[in-house]
Protein backbone atom coordinates (compact mmCIF):
# COMPACT_ATOMS: atom_id res chain seq x y z
CA UNK A 1 0.00 0.00 0.00
CA UNK A 2 1.41 3.38 -0.96
CA UNK A 3 -0.39 5.40 1.70
CA UNK A 4 1.13 5.31 5.18
CA UNK A 5 -0.78 4.25 8.27
CA UNK A 6 -1.14 7.25 10.58
CA UNK A 7 -0.84 6.13 14.19
CA UNK A 8 -1.00 8.61 17.07
CA UNK A 9 -0.55 8.12 20.78
CA UNK A 10 -2.54 9.94 23.47
CA UNK A 11 -1.11 8.53 26.70
CA UNK A 12 2.37 7.74 27.95
CA UNK A 13 1.45 6.62 31.47
CA UNK A 14 -1.51 6.19 33.81
CA UNK A 15 -2.16 9.81 34.77
CA UNK A 16 -1.02 11.51 31.56
CA UNK A 17 -2.89 14.51 30.12
CA UNK A 18 -6.58 13.59 30.17
CA UNK A 19 -7.47 15.92 27.29
CA UNK A 20 -4.91 14.34 24.95
CA UNK A 21 -7.40 11.81 23.54
CA UNK A 22 -9.76 14.56 22.44
CA UNK A 23 -6.88 16.71 21.20
CA UNK A 24 -5.49 13.93 19.02
CA UNK A 25 -8.89 13.14 17.53
CA UNK A 26 -9.76 16.79 16.87
CA UNK A 27 -6.41 18.13 15.65
CA UNK A 28 -5.96 16.02 12.53
CA UNK A 29 -6.65 12.75 10.73
CA UNK A 30 -5.60 9.47 12.34
CA UNK A 31 -6.11 5.89 11.28
CA UNK A 32 -5.29 4.49 14.71
CA UNK A 33 -5.09 6.10 18.16
CA UNK A 34 -3.12 4.27 20.84
CA UNK A 35 -2.91 4.73 24.58
CA UNK A 36 -0.13 3.38 26.82
CA UNK A 37 -1.23 3.23 30.46
CA UNK A 38 1.00 0.53 31.93
CA UNK A 39 4.35 0.48 33.70
CA UNK A 40 5.86 -1.84 36.27
CA UNK A 41 4.60 0.40 39.08
CA UNK A 42 1.17 0.65 37.45
CA UNK A 43 0.81 -3.12 37.50
CA UNK A 44 1.49 -3.05 41.25
CA UNK A 45 -1.12 -0.32 41.78
CA UNK A 46 -3.70 -2.21 39.72
CA UNK A 47 -2.85 -5.42 41.57
CA UNK A 48 -3.52 -3.82 44.94
CA UNK A 49 -6.80 -2.45 43.59
CA UNK A 50 -7.83 -5.86 42.35
CA UNK A 51 -7.20 -7.33 45.82
CA UNK A 52 -9.99 -5.08 47.10
CA UNK A 53 -12.29 -5.47 44.09
CA UNK A 54 -11.96 -8.48 41.73
CA UNK A 55 -13.80 -6.52 39.01
CA UNK A 56 -11.16 -3.76 39.06
CA UNK A 57 -7.64 -3.97 37.66
CA UNK A 58 -7.93 -1.72 34.60
CA UNK A 59 -7.22 1.97 33.96
CA UNK A 60 -10.50 3.69 34.81
CA UNK A 61 -9.21 6.94 33.31
CA UNK A 62 -9.44 5.42 29.84
CA UNK A 63 -13.11 4.55 30.36
CA UNK A 64 -13.82 8.16 31.32
CA UNK A 65 -11.90 9.40 28.28
CA UNK A 66 -14.00 7.15 26.06
CA UNK A 67 -17.20 8.44 27.63
CA UNK A 68 -16.15 11.86 26.37
CA UNK A 69 -14.54 10.90 23.05
CA UNK A 70 -15.86 7.56 21.77
CA UNK A 71 -18.42 9.26 19.55
CA UNK A 72 -15.71 11.47 18.07
CA UNK A 73 -13.53 8.42 17.31
CA UNK A 74 -16.46 6.72 15.55
CA UNK A 75 -17.22 9.89 13.59
CA UNK A 76 -13.58 10.18 12.47
CA UNK A 77 -13.25 6.47 11.65
CA UNK A 78 -10.28 6.12 13.98
CA UNK A 79 -9.54 2.71 15.46
CA UNK A 80 -8.33 2.60 19.06
CA UNK A 81 -5.73 0.23 20.53
CA UNK A 82 -4.82 0.44 24.22
CA UNK A 83 -3.23 -1.56 27.02
CA UNK A 84 -5.54 0.11 29.55
CA UNK A 85 -7.00 -3.33 30.27
CA UNK A 86 -4.16 -3.87 32.72
CA UNK A 87 -4.99 -6.90 34.85
CA UNK A 88 -8.56 -7.14 33.56
CA UNK A 89 -8.80 -6.54 29.79
CA UNK A 90 -12.03 -8.56 29.53
CA UNK A 91 -13.63 -6.41 32.23
CA UNK A 92 -12.67 -3.17 30.51
CA UNK A 93 -13.87 -4.50 27.13
CA UNK A 94 -17.26 -5.39 28.65
CA UNK A 95 -17.57 -1.91 30.16
CA UNK A 96 -16.68 -0.31 26.83
CA UNK A 97 -19.40 -2.32 25.07
CA UNK A 98 -21.88 -1.18 27.72
CA UNK A 99 -20.71 2.42 27.27
CA UNK A 100 -21.08 2.25 23.49
CA UNK A 101 -24.61 0.88 23.86
CA UNK A 102 -25.52 3.62 26.31
CA UNK A 103 -24.18 6.25 23.88
CA UNK A 104 -26.03 4.67 20.95
CA UNK A 105 -22.80 3.85 19.10
CA UNK A 106 -21.93 0.74 17.15
CA UNK A 107 -18.39 -0.13 18.21
CA UNK A 108 -16.82 -3.56 17.75
CA UNK A 109 -14.68 -4.11 20.85
CA UNK A 110 -12.16 -6.97 21.00
CA UNK A 111 -9.55 -7.78 23.58
CA UNK A 112 -6.33 -9.73 24.08
CA UNK A 113 -5.63 -11.97 27.05
CA UNK A 114 -3.18 -14.62 28.20
CA UNK A 115 -0.54 -12.37 29.72
CA UNK A 116 -1.74 -12.98 33.29
CA UNK A 117 0.27 -15.90 34.69
CA UNK A 118 -0.59 -15.36 38.36
CA UNK A 119 -2.65 -18.54 38.63
CA UNK A 120 0.39 -20.47 37.42
CA UNK A 121 2.91 -18.67 39.64
CA UNK A 122 3.71 -21.73 41.76
CA UNK A 123 4.02 -24.00 38.70
CA UNK A 124 6.36 -21.53 36.99
CA UNK A 125 8.49 -20.94 40.07
CA UNK A 126 7.71 -17.27 40.56
CA UNK A 127 7.82 -17.30 44.37
CA UNK A 128 10.47 -15.09 45.96
CA UNK A 129 12.51 -16.47 48.85
CA UNK A 130 11.84 -13.32 50.90
CA UNK A 131 8.41 -12.16 49.74
CA UNK A 132 6.59 -15.36 48.82
CA UNK A 133 4.09 -15.56 45.96
CA UNK A 134 3.76 -12.54 43.66
CA UNK A 135 0.87 -10.10 43.68
CA UNK A 136 0.99 -9.83 39.88
CA UNK A 137 2.71 -11.93 37.21
CA UNK A 138 2.25 -10.74 33.63
CA UNK A 139 4.03 -11.79 30.46
CA UNK A 140 4.90 -9.16 27.87
CA UNK A 141 2.80 -10.27 24.91
CA UNK A 142 3.53 -9.14 21.37
CA UNK A 143 1.57 -7.58 18.54
CA UNK A 144 -0.10 -10.55 16.87
CA UNK A 145 -3.16 -10.76 19.12
CA UNK A 146 -3.87 -7.11 18.37
CA UNK A 147 -3.33 -7.72 14.65
CA UNK A 148 -5.73 -10.68 14.66
CA UNK A 149 -8.47 -8.66 16.36
CA UNK A 150 -8.10 -5.85 13.82
CA UNK A 151 -8.00 -8.22 10.86
CA UNK A 152 -11.31 -9.66 12.03
CA UNK A 153 -12.96 -6.25 12.04
CA UNK A 154 -12.48 -4.76 15.52
CA UNK A 155 -12.83 -1.00 15.93
CA UNK A 156 -11.19 -1.08 19.35
CA UNK A 157 -8.70 -3.52 20.88
CA UNK A 158 -8.05 -3.66 24.62
CA UNK A 159 -5.02 -5.51 25.95
CA UNK A 160 -3.35 -6.28 29.22
CA UNK A 161 0.44 -6.35 29.49
CA UNK A 162 1.84 -6.19 25.98
CA UNK A 163 5.12 -4.53 25.06
CA UNK A 164 4.54 -0.81 24.65
CA UNK A 165 5.64 -0.89 21.01
CA UNK A 166 3.10 -3.64 20.21
CA UNK A 167 0.35 -1.01 20.26
CA UNK A 168 1.85 0.30 17.01
CA UNK A 169 3.28 -2.93 15.58
CA UNK A 170 -0.08 -4.74 15.76
CA UNK A 171 -2.07 -2.21 13.71
CA UNK A 172 0.78 -1.90 11.18
CA UNK A 173 1.08 -5.68 10.78
CA UNK A 174 -2.69 -5.98 10.25
CA UNK A 175 -2.84 -3.06 7.83
CA UNK A 176 0.10 -4.09 5.63
CA UNK A 177 -0.38 -7.85 5.91
CA UNK A 178 3.08 -8.52 7.31
CA UNK A 179 4.16 -12.08 7.99
CA UNK A 180 5.60 -13.30 11.28
CA UNK A 181 9.10 -13.30 9.77
CA UNK A 182 9.04 -9.86 8.12
CA UNK A 183 11.78 -8.98 10.59
CA UNK A 184 12.89 -5.63 9.14
CA UNK A 185 9.35 -4.28 8.81
CA UNK A 186 8.47 -5.44 12.31
CA UNK A 187 11.66 -3.88 13.66
CA UNK A 188 10.89 -0.58 11.98
CA UNK A 189 7.41 -0.50 13.46
CA UNK A 190 8.88 -1.40 16.86
CA UNK A 191 11.09 1.67 16.66
CA UNK A 192 8.07 3.79 15.73
CA UNK A 193 6.20 2.34 18.72
CA UNK A 194 9.12 3.01 21.04
CA UNK A 195 9.19 6.67 19.95
CA UNK A 196 5.42 7.10 20.44
CA UNK A 197 5.00 5.13 23.66
CA UNK A 198 5.93 7.93 26.08
CA UNK A 199 3.74 10.56 24.48
CA UNK A 200 5.12 14.09 24.61
CA UNK A 201 8.66 12.94 25.39
CA UNK A 202 9.05 12.67 21.60
CA UNK A 203 7.86 16.23 21.00
CA UNK A 204 10.10 18.09 23.45
CA UNK A 205 8.94 16.88 26.85
CA UNK A 206 11.73 16.14 29.36
CA UNK A 207 14.21 17.27 26.71
CA UNK A 208 17.75 18.32 27.72
CA UNK A 209 17.71 21.42 25.54
CA UNK A 210 14.17 22.39 26.50
CA UNK A 211 14.91 26.10 26.19
CA UNK A 212 15.15 25.63 22.42
CA UNK A 213 11.61 24.19 22.21
CA UNK A 214 8.52 26.29 21.51
CA UNK A 215 6.74 26.09 24.85
CA UNK A 216 3.90 28.60 24.79
CA UNK A 217 1.54 25.62 24.38
CA UNK A 218 1.84 22.23 26.03
CA UNK A 219 3.70 19.81 23.74
CA UNK A 220 1.47 18.03 21.28
CA UNK A 221 1.38 14.24 21.30
CA UNK A 222 3.33 12.43 18.57
CA UNK A 223 2.17 10.40 15.62
CA UNK A 224 3.92 8.11 13.17
CA UNK A 225 3.26 7.74 9.46
CA UNK A 226 4.20 4.07 9.09
CA UNK A 227 4.99 2.70 5.64
CA UNK A 228 4.71 -0.82 4.30
CA UNK A 229 8.44 -1.51 4.67
CA UNK A 230 8.39 -0.51 8.36
CA UNK A 231 10.00 2.88 7.83
CA UNK A 232 8.12 5.86 9.24
CA UNK A 233 7.99 9.59 9.73
CA UNK A 234 7.54 10.89 13.28
CA UNK A 235 5.54 14.10 13.40
CA UNK A 236 2.72 15.86 15.25
CA UNK A 237 -0.43 17.68 14.34
CA UNK A 238 -0.05 21.20 12.94
CA UNK A 239 -0.46 24.00 15.44
CA UNK A 240 0.32 21.92 18.52
CA UNK A 241 3.11 22.80 20.95
CA UNK A 242 6.57 21.35 21.22
CA UNK A 243 8.71 20.20 18.33
CA UNK A 244 9.76 17.04 16.51
CA UNK A 245 13.47 17.06 15.64
CA UNK A 246 16.14 14.42 15.16
CA UNK A 247 17.28 15.19 18.71
CA UNK A 248 13.87 14.92 20.39
CA UNK A 249 13.46 11.59 18.60
CA UNK A 250 16.98 10.51 19.57
CA UNK A 251 16.26 11.33 23.21
CA UNK A 252 13.20 9.10 23.20
CA UNK A 253 15.00 6.30 21.36
CA UNK A 254 17.53 6.22 24.22
CA UNK A 255 14.86 6.02 26.90
CA UNK A 256 14.79 2.82 28.99
CA UNK A 257 16.83 0.66 26.65
CA UNK A 258 19.80 -1.65 27.14
CA UNK A 259 22.14 -2.87 24.40
CA UNK A 260 21.78 -2.31 20.67
CA UNK A 261 19.74 -5.52 20.28
CA UNK A 262 16.31 -4.62 21.64
CA UNK A 263 14.65 -7.99 22.26
CA UNK A 264 10.87 -8.25 22.11
CA UNK A 265 8.30 -11.02 21.65
CA UNK A 266 7.85 -10.28 17.92
CA UNK A 267 11.32 -9.28 16.77
CA UNK A 268 14.79 -8.35 17.99
CA UNK A 269 15.30 -4.80 16.80
CA UNK A 270 18.80 -3.56 16.01
CA UNK A 271 18.89 -0.04 17.43
CA UNK A 272 22.37 0.39 15.97
CA UNK A 273 20.87 0.31 12.45
CA UNK A 274 18.40 3.16 12.98
CA UNK A 275 18.87 6.05 10.56
CA UNK A 276 17.31 9.45 11.26
CA UNK A 277 16.85 12.28 8.78
CA UNK A 278 15.01 15.59 8.72
CA UNK A 279 11.90 15.40 6.54
CA UNK A 280 10.67 18.98 6.90
CA UNK A 281 9.39 21.04 9.84
CA UNK A 282 8.38 18.78 12.73
CA UNK A 283 9.04 15.69 10.63
CA UNK A 284 11.78 13.10 11.21
CA UNK A 285 12.17 10.07 8.94
CA UNK A 286 13.27 6.76 10.48
CA UNK A 287 14.60 4.13 8.09
CA UNK A 288 17.15 1.37 7.70
CA UNK A 289 16.08 -0.56 10.78
CA UNK A 290 17.09 -4.20 10.74
CA UNK A 291 15.36 -6.97 12.63
CA UNK A 292 16.23 -10.47 13.77
CA UNK A 293 14.05 -13.24 15.21
CA UNK A 294 12.92 -12.78 18.82
CA UNK A 295 14.58 -14.72 21.63
CA UNK A 296 13.17 -18.10 22.77
CA UNK A 297 11.89 -16.70 26.06
CA UNK A 298 9.24 -14.17 27.06
CA UNK A 299 9.79 -11.59 29.79
CA UNK A 300 7.42 -11.59 32.77
CA UNK A 301 6.80 -8.67 35.13
CA UNK A 302 6.53 -9.88 38.73
CA UNK A 303 5.40 -7.64 41.57
CA UNK A 304 5.62 -8.86 45.17
CA UNK A 305 4.35 -7.08 48.26
CA UNK A 306 7.61 -6.24 49.99
CA UNK A 307 6.51 -4.66 53.25
CA UNK A 308 5.78 -1.13 54.44
CA UNK A 309 7.59 2.19 54.09
CA UNK A 310 7.50 5.76 55.34
CA UNK A 311 9.64 8.87 55.13
CA UNK A 312 10.08 12.21 56.85
CA UNK A 313 12.05 15.24 55.67
CA UNK A 314 13.73 17.71 58.04
CA UNK A 315 14.41 21.30 56.97
CA UNK A 316 17.90 22.46 58.03
CA UNK A 317 18.67 26.17 57.86
CA UNK A 318 21.70 28.39 58.28
CA UNK A 319 24.95 27.46 59.98
CA UNK A 320 26.16 23.99 60.90
CA UNK A 321 24.05 22.06 58.40
CA UNK A 322 26.08 18.85 58.74
CA UNK A 323 26.14 19.08 62.54
CA UNK A 324 22.37 19.56 62.58
CA UNK A 325 21.95 16.53 60.33
CA UNK A 326 24.10 14.42 62.64
CA UNK A 327 22.05 15.57 65.65
CA UNK A 328 18.83 14.41 63.97
CA UNK A 329 20.34 11.06 63.08
CA UNK A 330 21.56 10.42 66.65
CA UNK A 331 18.20 11.36 68.19
CA UNK A 332 16.14 9.28 65.77
CA UNK A 333 18.44 6.25 65.93
CA UNK A 334 18.14 6.38 69.72
CA UNK A 335 14.35 6.64 69.44
CA UNK A 336 14.25 3.45 67.37
CA UNK A 337 15.69 1.46 70.25
CA UNK A 338 15.17 -2.26 69.72
CA UNK A 339 12.49 -1.60 67.07
CA UNK A 340 14.80 -0.20 64.40
CA UNK A 341 13.27 -0.66 60.91
CA UNK A 342 14.95 -3.20 58.65
CA UNK A 343 16.17 -0.44 56.34
CA UNK A 344 16.93 3.15 57.32
CA UNK A 345 18.41 5.48 54.72
CA UNK A 346 19.41 9.13 55.14
CA UNK A 347 19.83 11.59 52.27
CA UNK A 348 21.13 15.13 52.69
CA UNK A 349 19.85 17.27 49.81
CA UNK A 350 21.42 20.60 48.97
CA UNK A 351 23.52 22.93 51.05
CA UNK A 352 23.27 26.42 52.48
CA UNK A 353 24.92 29.26 50.56
CA UNK A 354 27.32 31.58 52.37
CA UNK A 355 25.70 34.86 53.41
CA UNK A 356 22.28 33.84 51.96
CA UNK A 357 20.05 36.73 50.91
CA UNK A 358 16.89 34.58 50.96
CA UNK A 359 15.83 31.90 53.41
CA UNK A 360 15.67 29.32 50.64
CA UNK A 361 19.37 29.92 49.94
CA UNK A 362 20.09 29.10 53.59
CA UNK A 363 18.26 25.78 53.51
CA UNK A 364 19.08 22.10 53.01
CA UNK A 365 16.83 19.04 53.41
CA UNK A 366 17.53 15.86 55.36
CA UNK A 367 15.35 12.94 54.26
CA UNK A 368 14.93 9.73 56.23
CA UNK A 369 13.29 6.75 54.50
CA UNK A 370 12.44 3.56 56.37
CA UNK A 371 11.22 0.13 55.23
CA UNK A 372 10.18 -2.92 57.24
CA UNK A 373 7.84 -5.93 56.94
CA UNK A 374 6.09 -4.73 60.12
CA UNK A 375 3.87 -1.68 59.46
CA UNK A 376 4.08 -0.67 63.13
CA UNK A 377 7.84 -0.06 62.92
CA UNK A 378 7.52 2.45 60.07
CA UNK A 379 4.16 3.96 60.97
CA UNK A 380 3.36 6.49 63.67
CA UNK A 381 6.13 5.11 65.87
CA UNK A 382 8.63 6.40 63.31
CA UNK A 383 6.99 9.61 62.10
CA UNK A 384 5.89 10.54 65.62
CA UNK A 385 9.45 10.12 66.90
CA UNK A 386 10.64 12.48 64.16
CA UNK A 387 8.12 15.17 65.11
CA UNK A 388 8.91 14.82 68.82
CA UNK A 389 12.28 16.40 68.07
CA UNK A 390 10.43 19.67 67.43
CA UNK A 391 11.35 21.31 70.73
CA UNK A 392 14.27 19.07 71.61
CA UNK A 393 16.33 19.05 68.43
CA UNK A 394 18.33 21.48 66.34
CA UNK A 395 17.70 25.25 66.14
CA UNK A 396 15.21 26.22 63.47
CA UNK A 397 13.54 22.77 63.50
CA UNK A 398 10.80 22.32 60.94
CA UNK A 399 9.61 19.53 58.64
CA UNK A 400 7.99 19.32 55.22
CA UNK A 401 5.01 17.20 56.33
CA UNK A 402 3.06 16.12 59.42
CA UNK A 403 3.47 12.59 60.80
CA UNK A 404 1.85 9.82 58.76
CA UNK A 405 1.41 6.09 58.94
CA UNK A 406 3.19 5.32 55.65
CA UNK A 407 2.01 2.55 53.33
CA UNK A 408 2.90 -0.72 51.63
CA UNK A 409 5.50 -1.01 48.92
CA UNK A 410 6.09 -3.51 46.15
CA UNK A 411 9.17 -5.21 44.79
CA UNK A 412 9.58 -5.65 41.05
CA UNK A 413 11.57 -8.52 39.55
CA UNK A 414 11.73 -9.78 35.96
CA UNK A 415 11.38 -13.44 35.06
CA UNK A 416 11.63 -15.31 31.78
CA UNK A 417 9.60 -18.28 30.54
CA UNK A 418 9.77 -20.27 27.28
CA UNK A 419 7.63 -18.65 24.58
CA UNK A 420 5.38 -21.71 24.34
CA UNK A 421 4.48 -21.33 28.02
CA UNK A 422 2.40 -18.22 27.33
CA UNK A 423 -1.14 -18.73 26.00
CA UNK A 424 -1.61 -15.60 23.90
CA UNK A 425 -5.29 -15.31 22.88
CA UNK A 426 -7.16 -12.81 20.70
CA UNK A 427 -10.83 -12.54 21.67
CA UNK A 428 -12.68 -11.05 18.72
CA UNK A 429 -15.57 -8.61 18.92
CA UNK A 430 -17.85 -11.58 18.23
CA UNK A 431 -16.49 -13.44 21.24
CA UNK A 432 -14.37 -16.02 19.41
CA UNK A 433 -11.09 -16.95 21.11
CA UNK A 434 -8.24 -17.27 18.62
CA UNK A 435 -4.96 -18.74 19.95
CA UNK A 436 -1.84 -16.90 18.78
CA UNK A 437 1.08 -19.31 18.29
CA UNK A 438 4.42 -18.33 19.82
CA UNK A 439 7.28 -17.09 17.72
CA UNK A 440 9.62 -19.88 16.63
CA UNK A 441 12.49 -20.42 19.04
CA UNK A 442 15.79 -19.13 17.68
CA UNK A 443 19.00 -19.41 19.66
CA UNK A 444 22.03 -17.12 19.66
CA UNK A 445 20.28 -13.84 18.97
CA UNK A 446 23.04 -11.23 19.45
CA UNK A 447 22.58 -8.89 22.39
CA UNK A 448 25.37 -6.40 21.95
CA UNK A 449 27.33 -4.58 19.27
CA UNK A 450 30.88 -3.35 19.41
CA UNK A 451 31.49 0.38 19.57
CA UNK A 452 33.39 2.37 17.00
CA UNK A 453 36.79 3.87 17.61
CA UNK A 454 36.49 7.55 18.39
CA UNK A 455 38.85 10.26 17.19
CA UNK A 456 40.37 12.66 19.66
CA UNK A 457 39.87 16.34 18.94
CA UNK A 458 43.09 18.37 19.28
CA UNK A 459 42.15 21.72 20.77
CA UNK A 460 42.73 23.71 23.98
CA UNK A 461 40.52 22.35 26.76
CA UNK A 462 37.99 24.23 28.87
CA UNK A 463 36.40 22.86 32.03
CA UNK A 464 32.64 23.23 31.54
CA UNK A 465 29.49 21.16 32.14
CA UNK A 466 29.23 18.07 29.94
CA UNK A 467 25.74 19.29 28.98
CA UNK A 468 27.31 21.99 26.82
CA UNK A 469 27.94 19.34 24.14
CA UNK A 470 25.69 16.42 25.09
CA UNK A 471 22.07 15.68 25.80
CA UNK A 472 20.88 12.85 28.02
CA UNK A 473 17.77 10.95 28.97
CA UNK A 474 17.50 8.48 31.81
CA UNK A 475 14.94 6.15 33.31
CA UNK A 476 14.27 2.91 35.11
CA UNK A 477 14.28 -0.72 34.07
CA UNK A 478 13.09 -2.27 37.32
CA UNK A 479 15.95 -1.87 39.78
CA UNK A 480 18.39 -0.90 37.00
CA UNK A 481 18.83 2.60 35.62
CA UNK A 482 19.70 3.59 32.07
CA UNK A 483 21.34 6.84 31.02
CA UNK A 484 21.50 7.50 27.28
CA UNK A 485 23.87 10.28 26.22
CA UNK A 486 24.05 11.77 22.74
CA UNK A 487 26.28 14.31 21.02
CA UNK A 488 24.77 17.11 18.99
CA UNK A 489 27.30 17.18 16.13
CA UNK A 490 29.61 14.74 14.40
CA UNK A 491 32.67 16.52 15.82
CA UNK A 492 31.30 16.35 19.35
CA UNK A 493 30.59 12.65 18.83
CA UNK A 494 34.17 11.95 17.77
CA UNK A 495 35.25 13.42 21.12
CA UNK A 496 32.44 12.05 23.31
CA UNK A 497 32.60 8.37 22.33
CA UNK A 498 36.19 7.71 23.47
CA UNK A 499 35.91 10.16 26.38
CA UNK A 500 32.82 8.78 28.09
CA UNK A 501 34.08 5.36 29.13
CA UNK A 502 32.67 3.32 32.00
CA UNK A 503 35.52 4.53 34.20
CA UNK A 504 34.82 8.18 33.35
CA UNK A 505 31.09 7.64 33.84
CA UNK A 506 31.76 6.31 37.35
CA UNK A 507 34.01 9.29 38.11
CA UNK A 508 31.28 11.70 37.03
CA UNK A 509 28.52 9.84 38.91
CA UNK A 510 30.23 8.50 42.06
CA UNK A 511 27.03 6.85 43.30
CA UNK A 512 27.43 4.28 40.50
CA UNK A 513 30.88 3.10 41.62
CA UNK A 514 29.61 0.14 43.63
CA UNK A 515 27.37 -1.08 40.80
CA UNK A 516 27.95 -3.05 37.62
CA UNK A 517 27.80 -0.66 34.65
CA UNK A 518 27.29 -1.70 31.04
CA UNK A 519 28.15 0.60 28.11
CA UNK A 520 26.57 0.29 24.65
CA UNK A 521 27.53 2.38 21.62
CA UNK A 522 24.96 3.52 19.04
CA UNK A 523 26.98 5.34 16.36
CA UNK A 524 24.01 6.08 14.07
CA UNK A 525 22.46 8.06 16.92
CA UNK A 526 25.80 9.56 18.04
CA UNK A 527 24.99 8.04 21.41
CA UNK A 528 26.26 5.85 24.21
CA UNK A 529 23.89 4.14 26.59
CA UNK A 530 24.81 3.13 30.13
CA UNK A 531 22.89 0.59 32.20
CA UNK A 532 23.61 0.63 35.94
CA UNK A 533 22.55 -2.56 37.67
CA UNK A 534 20.71 -2.25 40.97
CA UNK A 535 21.08 1.53 41.36
CA UNK A 536 17.33 1.85 41.93
CA UNK A 537 17.38 -1.04 44.39
CA UNK A 538 14.27 -3.25 44.06
CA UNK A 539 12.30 -0.97 41.74
CA UNK A 540 10.49 2.33 42.07
CA UNK A 541 8.04 1.35 44.80
CA UNK A 542 10.77 -0.06 47.05
CA UNK A 543 13.53 2.40 46.17
CA UNK A 544 14.66 4.80 48.89
CA UNK A 545 16.54 7.02 46.45
CA UNK A 546 15.41 10.62 46.23
CA UNK A 547 14.90 10.02 42.48
CA UNK A 548 13.48 6.47 42.61
CA UNK A 549 12.87 6.14 38.86
CA UNK A 550 16.21 7.59 37.80
CA UNK A 551 14.51 10.29 35.72
CA UNK A 552 17.02 12.99 36.71
CA UNK A 553 20.24 10.96 36.47
CA UNK A 554 20.89 12.22 32.95
CA UNK A 555 20.60 15.84 34.02
CA UNK A 556 22.95 15.20 36.95
CA UNK A 557 25.48 13.76 34.48
CA UNK A 558 25.11 16.77 32.17
CA UNK A 559 25.76 19.13 35.07
CA UNK A 560 29.11 17.52 35.87
CA UNK A 561 32.19 19.40 34.65
CA UNK A 562 34.63 17.91 32.16
CA UNK A 563 37.63 19.12 30.15
CA UNK A 564 36.11 19.68 26.71
CA UNK A 565 37.96 20.94 23.60
CA UNK A 566 37.14 24.59 23.04
CA UNK A 567 36.57 23.92 19.33
CA UNK A 568 33.49 21.88 20.25
CA UNK A 569 31.85 24.57 22.39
Amino acid sequence: MSQPLRVGNASGFYGDRFAAVREMLEDGPLDVLTGDYLAELTMLILGRGKMKDPDAGYATTFLRQMEECLGLAVERGTKIVTNAGGLNPRGLADNLRELAGRLGLEVRVAHVEGDDLLARAKELGFADSRYGQPLTANAYLGAWGIAECLRRGADMVVTGRVTDASLVVGPAAAHFGWARDDWDALAGATVAGHVLECGAQATGGNYSFFEEIYNVKAPGFPLAEVHGDGSCVITKHDGTGGAVTTETVTAQLLYEIGGPSYAGPDVTTRFDTIELADDGPDRVRISGVKGLPPPPTTKVCLNHLGGHRNEMTFVLTGLGIEAKAELVKRHLEAAFGDARPARVEWTLIGTAKPDPAAQGEATALLRCAVLDPDPAKVGRAFSGAAVELGLAGYPGFTMTSPPGKGGPYGVYTPAFVPNETVEHVAVTHEGESVPIPPAPAVADVPTEAAGEEGLSTQSPLRRVPLGRVAGARSGDKGGDANIGVWARTDAQWRWLEPFLTIERFRELLPETRDHTVHRHVLPNLRAVNFVVEGLLQEGVSASTRFDPQGKALGEWLRSRHADIPEALL
